[in-house]
């Protein structure tokens, strides 16, 4: 069982990166989630007075949810254990119960046992660990990338606070490298730095709201800078983006960040803002999201939301998606650029989702004795009038169920092709709403 605590180990720490160096070792120390760690908030207060329940952290990389753990057991009484759940299995979890409940017998004490990545249990090991957690043998402590509601067992979520942990902002994470290069013993102090300002400022803003992107820049940086005779270390922001490469991206593709790309592509499109759908749909490339999925969904908006305004828009959805599956990245990238960007210029109607949707509605909500005699299959027709037969391929004539007649589910509008098509329904059917 490996607990927090022995991060205090000396070559432990001195051999640790920078990140995890620069820990706060209290909540003195803590920089950033004012909302959750803020003064007088809940969690502080329950830290503070050492009488915590379980909680679950969530949130992006980088946001503190492990540091919040390690200052949790440096402020409190209780027993504290810890387990990745990346490497841990029911027997490790069994085992800390057991330690749990020694603790209790023998010295009376609580324990609290934290569990990072715990989105990584399966369902039997999140199932072995409720009882504990409901009749209080363990205090739990989550921490997980993912969203607890759709990744962590329902029960153990009920039993917890629930606490999200926001990406740092620019001056947080200023304050955190500025901290590092200050401190003499956990972080660069020992050493003659001089970073350019507009190379903090530049990590600050690449690192993405992650603490330990930025921190572990600025290691490498300072490590890999040779001195000048004067031993001085300068530290320039072609040095920063050398270590830091590129922008360290919110964005999994199972997590929510995935979901609220891909809906603000979406809604870009449909807001006909080719450069915002162009920015998203960079940025999804960028992370490395799968080229055919964003093709999909594009072919899903031109039917959706462009329709029969402009009837290409389907085509050239579908071509894309075509040509990225024989042609691959990076060139696919153009494709989706092109695709995209046809689509959120498009004329827009939701005409035909709309003309669906009410009929399904009628399916279900309406009953039909029977269809059309005249529609039947052709040796059991009635009547029917073959429309090819009349001037202009029309003949006046029912088509839909008795008790649906006149029913209008299809409303062109006044958008591109549309309107055209508005302006021949209204000649047909003049009877009908269009």
């Amino acid at each position: 069982m490996i607990t927090l605590l022995d991060e205090n180990n000396e070559n432990t720490r001195k051999q640790a990166p920078l990140a995890a160096r620069m820990r706060p070792a209290s909540l003195d120390e803590w920089v950033g989630q004012e909302h959750i760690i803020g003064k007088n908030t809940l969690l502080t207060r329950a830290i503070k007075a050492d009488k915590l329940n379980s909680l679950v952290l969530h949130g992006p990389p980088g946001t503190g949810k492990t540091t919040l753990a390690s200052v949790i057991s440096s402020a409190t009484q209780a027993i504290f254990l810890q387990l990745n759940a990346t490497t841990a299995g029911k027997k490790d979890i069994l085992d800390a119960v057991e330690e749990a409940k020694s603790a209790a017998a023998l010295y009376g004490k609580r324990t609290i046992l934290f569990i990072d990545e715990i989105h990584r249990f399966n369902k039997a090991q999140q199932d072995a660990l409720l009882p504990y957690v409901e009749n209080g043998t363990v205090i739990l402590i989550g921490a997980t990338t993912e969203n607890p509601y759709f990744e962590v067992n329902k029960a153990l979520v009920s039993r917890s606070m629930l606490f999200e942990l926001e990406p740092l902002s620019k001056e947080n994470i200023l304050t955190l490298l500025n901290r590092a290069l200050k401190d003499k013993e956990r972080g660069l102090g020992e050493y003659f730095i001089e970073a350019h300002s507009n190379a903090l400022d530049f990590l600050a803003d690449k690192a993405n709201g992650d603490a330990r992107t930025a921190l572990n820049a600025l290691e490498l940086a300072a490590l890999t800078t040779k001195p000048d005779s004067g031993g001085r270390i300068e530290i320039s922001i072609e040095d920063i983006a050398a270590c830091i490469q590129k922008r360290a991206l919110l964005y999994e593709r199972n997590g929510d960040n995935h979901y609220d790309t891909i809906s603000a592509f979406i809604k870009s499109m449909r807001g006909s803002d080719p450069d915002a759908a162009v920015y998203y749909l960079a940025r999804m490339l960028y992370a490395g999201e799968d080229p055919r999925f964003i093709a999909r969904r594009i072919v899903i908006c031109a039917s959706e939301d462009v329709g029969n305004a402009d009837p290409h828009a389907l085509q050239v959805a579908v071509a894309a998606t075509h040509a990225v599956q024989f042609i691959g990245m990076p060139e696919s990238k153009f494709i989706l650029s092109q695709a995209a960007t046809y689509i959120a210029c498009a004329p827009k109607s939701n005409a035909c989702t709309k003309a669906i949707d009410a009929a399904y509605a009628d399916v279900d909500a309406v009953q039909i004795k029977s269809l059309p005699p005249h529609l039947k299959d052709g040796q059991r027709s009635n009547g029917y009038k073959y429309a090819h037969d009349y001037p202009g391929n029309y003949v006046p004539q029912d088509y839909l169920p008795e008790e649906l007649c006149d029913r209008v589910y299809y409303r062109p509008t006044e958008n591109g092709v549309e309107k055209k098509i508005k302006e021949s329904l209204r000649a047909l059917r003049p009877n009908r709403d269009y």
